[in-house]
């Protein structure tokens, strides 16, 4: 300011035909003085918002199997602390403090009949991990499945890949250093086998993963409501004891008590098992993608950062004003942010948004063709699938179809899912929740994006049968050309 008065003084002389060497050499300085302030003031500003979008960038990645660019503000050092945090006991710690937030938990036995099915159809279903790795050498013969098969992914364009760990980066720049070629090292996905909790809630008809990193950093809750839906929903097959074979058990067996004995527990049907194993996989989905980091980064980091500068902007402006009423008003503001973060970081805590219950779907989909369960015989040529013991991904949009957006449903847990939907349309902190799109997904979306998934994979199957069908032909052209070279 006071070079620009300096300037508009010199300039008055210079007018008034006062001019001279010496005027216009301090007329020069002025000038170089307004210039320096003006990029040093331009530096200043615009040094913070160069800053933020080099963070941004540098921290944006894509989404593996899907491709979706996201955005995650935690180093590996970070994602490798919380980890530790999960691993072994600690994820159990996470989840019961989670649970009981609405009171005791019921939990089910190991021993229970009904845990070891969920075990063992969740055990599976990891066993295709690898080969979402490396599609393109374990899936060669996707291509040559008919429209009336089971449908089969195309390899992903972005294959399922270990998050990097610190180590990796230094590893790179010592390599970049020396002008060597850094070599990826070759390690499985963090994270299998992952833990289970099965909950005594007959209330509660759903499940949620929570966690991320290996020795059972992550893993699924599901509630038993769940399991009797299905049961209900599908006829029962029950234990069948071995009838008496020699002539001696069938004469005298049942008279001394030896004879068959009622079943333990009922025998979970296919249809049962691939209600099971579909929303398994969807929940399986969410710890493959490594969601919990990307909520966490977003929950705790970029939506809280932006709401505090905006509430900061906006209490700025507002000063004038909200000082004539004393501080009040103006730490009313303040807390009005506070309480938008906090509610933030405790939605994105174990709920996922829209884009990553689409993503699940997808991924599950993707799970599904490929692992050893229970298949939906109703027409004859699915019978050749029996021996990989395939999935039909189909059955899918059904499964979601069935499914109402309840509190019930909901993949949160009962509590904090009947929480969200009394504020819904009451609580003023809805707003932030609509804008990082916490709730769930409508059921039509939902299905709509399973069905254009579906579609994708016979577009993609078809495509690459025409292109292989060309390739042919001109191999072939091209060796009855040779052929009729060497004849002449």
């Amino acid at each position: 300011m006071k070079s620009y008065k300096k300037l508009q003084r010199i300039d008055a002389k210079i007018k008034d035909g006062k001019s001279s060497d010496e005027l216009h050499e301090w007329r020069e300085t002025v000038v170089e003085r307004l210039r320096n302030s003006t990029r040093l003031f331009h530096l200043v500003l615009f040094t913070p918002i160069v800053l933020f979008w080099l963070t941004i960038v540098a921290s944006l990645e894509r989404t593996p199997l899907t491709g979706r660019w996201r955005l995650i503000l935690l180093s590996p050092d970070e994602e490798e602390d919380i980890a530790a945090q999960l691993a072994g006991p600690g994820w159990y710690r996470a989840v019961g403090e989670i649970l009981t937030q609405n009171g005791t938990p019921r939990l089910i036995d190991p021993g229970d009949w009904r845990f070891q099915w969920v075990l063992s159809t969740l055990r599976r279903l990891e066993s295709v991990i690898p080969v979402l790795q490396h599609e393109k050498e374990l899936r060669p013969d996707w291509i040559d499945y008919g429209p009336d098969d089971i449908p089969q992914p195309p390899p992903a364009k972005y294959p399922l890949r270990p998050r990097p760990r610190a180590s990796d980066y230094f590893r790179r720049f010592a390599e970049a250093a020396r002008n060597r070629t850094a070599q990826t090292p070759a390690h499985s996905i963090p994270g299998p086998p992952y833990s289970l909790l099965v909950v005594d809630d007959s209330e509660s008809s759903n499940a949620f993963s929570y966690g991320f990193g290996p020795d059972g950093g992550g893993g699924i809750v599901v509630f038993s409501g769940f399991i009797e839906d299905v049961l209900r929903k599908y006829p029962r097959a029950f234990v069948e004891e071995p009838q008496p074979t020699s002539w001696w058990s069938y004469l005298f067996g049942n008279f001394f008590g030896f004879g068959p004995h009622s079943p333990a527990h009922p025998v979970p049907t296919e249809e049962q098992s691939s209600e099971l194993a579909i929303l398994l996989a969807h929940e399986l989905a969410h710890l493959v993608l490594t969601h919990h980091i990307e909520t966490l980064s977003t929950g705790t980091i970029i939506w809280p950062g932006v709401i505090t500068i905006f509430t900061d902007i906006v209490r700025s402006f507002l000063f004038p004003v909200t000082m004539l009423f004393g501080p009040f008003i103006n730490d009313a503001l303040a807390g009005v942010g506070k309480a938008s973060s906090g509610e933030i970081s405790r939605i994105t805590e174990y709920c996922t948004s829209q884009s990553q219950e689409v993503e699940a779907d997808i991924v599950s989909a993707r799970h599904v063709p490929t692992h050893c369960l229970s298949l939906i015989l109703t027409d004859a040529p699915f019978c050749r699938l029996l021996a990989h013991a395939g999935f039909d991904p189909r059955h899918a949009i059904h499964f979601w179809e069935g499914r109402n957006e309840t509190p019930r449903t909901a993949e949160c847990t009962p509590g904090r899912a009947e929480e969200m939907q009394r504020e819904e349309e009451t609580s003023l902190l809805n707003l932030p929740r609509r804008w990082i799109g916490a709730s769930h997904p409508i059921n039509l979306v939902r299905v709509q994006k399973l069905r254009d998934e579906l579609d994708r994979w016979e577009q993609a199957r078809v495509k690459a049968r025409e292109t292989r069908e060309i390739e042919r032909r001109k191999a072939a052209a091209q060796q009855e050309g040779a052929a009729a070279a060497a004849a002449e």
